[in-house]
C-alpha cells in the first residue's frame, strides 16, 4: 500500500497546485487595470450601433454596452473626481463612414452632451483590423469645463477581415490617464459586412481562458477521482490475497 499511496500523494501534489493555477490565471485575465475606477451597481444596457454608407448599405455593425471611467474637475466640489457613466442606447445617435482600409463609428447624445469616436484601420497585407483610435468630448452637468481627449496609438478589439470580433468578457480600453471604456458583451464588425449581419465571429482570448479553465480543472478532478479508484480496486485485491489459504 505504500507504493500506491505514494502514487496518490504524487497525483494530489500535481493536481492541486494546477488547479489553484488556473483559477489565478483566471483571476488575473479578468480584473481590470487599477487605474479604473469602482463600476457602477448597474451594467450598462446593449446598444446596436451601425454605420450606413452614402449608398444606404450597411458597412459597420456594433453590438455592445459601454460605460465611461472619466476623471475631470467637479464643478460643485471644485475638485477631481471620478464618476462612471453609463452610455444609454435610446439617448445614443450614431453616425460615421467607412472606407476600404479604414472605418469610424462616431456615438452622440445630445443630452449628455458625449461624442464618443471609434476609429478602426485595416492593415490589407495581413487582412487584420483593429480599434485603432478613441476620441472623447464630454460636457457633463457637474464637469467645470468640457473633458476631451483622443488617442490614436491603440490596439484594441482586433479581428480578421471577414470576421467579426466577440468578447462576452468585460474588457477596459485605457484611452488616457483621465478616461478608460468598460465594454461588456461586444460584437463588433468594421469591414466586409454582408447582407447587415454579422460575420463569423472570433471570439477574444479572456473567453477562450473561461472556456479553458473549467476543461483543465475537469480534466484534473477526472484523472484524480481515476487514480483513487485504482488504488482502491488495487488494494482490495492484495487484501484478498492476503486470506489464500496456504
Amino acid at each position: 500500500m505504500t507504493r500506491i499511496t505514494s502514487v496518490q500523494s504524487w497525483y494530489l501534489g500535481v493536481t492541486l497546485p494546477l488547479i489553484l493555477a488556473a483559477f489565478l490565471h483566471q483571476g488575473f485575465a479578468t480584473v481590470a487595470p487599477p487605474t479604473s475606477p469602482p463600476h457602477k451597481d448597474v451594467r450598462p444596457d446593449r446598444g446596436q450601433y451601425n454605420v450606413t454608407n452614402a449608398n444606404g448599405t450597411v458597412c459597420l455593425l456594433a453590438y455592445m454596452g459601454l460605460q465611461l471611467n472619466m476623471s475631470f474637475t467637479s464643478a460643485s466640489l471644485n475638485k477631481t473626481v471620478i464618476d462612471v457613466f453609463n452610455l444609454k442606447p435610446n439617448e445614443t445617435k450614431s453616425s460615421g463612414g467607412c472606407e476600404s482600409d479604414h472605418a469610424m463609428l462616431i456615438l452622440s447624445s445630445d443630452i449628455d452632451k458625449i461624442n464618443l469616436t471609434f476609429g478602426f484601420i485595416l492593415n490589407t497585407t495581413s487582412k487584420k483590423y483593429h480599434l485603432s483610435n478613441v476620441t472623447l468630448s464630454a460636457l457633463l452637468t457637474d464637469m467645470k469645463e468640457r473633458l476631451s481627449v483622443t488617442n490614436g496609438s491603440l490596439n484594441y478589439l482586433r479581428g480578421t477581415l471577414g470576421y467579426s470580433y466577440m468578447c462576452r468578457d468585460e474588457q477596459t480600453l485605457n484611452v488616457s490617464v483621465n478616461v478608460s471604456i468598460n465594454t461588456f458583451q461586444v460584437q463588433v464588425q468594421p469591414f466586409a459586412v454582408s447582407g447587415n449581419q454579422f460575420g463569423a465571429a472570433e471570439e477574444c482570448q479572456l473567453d477562450e481562458d473561461d472556456m479553458l479553465i473549467p476543461i483543465i480543472v475537469g480534466a484534473a478532478l477526472a484523472g484524480l477521482v481515476l487514480v483513487v479508484l485504482l488504488a482502491y480496486l488495487i488494494g482490495r485485491k492484495r487484501s484478498h490475497a492476503g486470506y489464500q489459504t496456504i
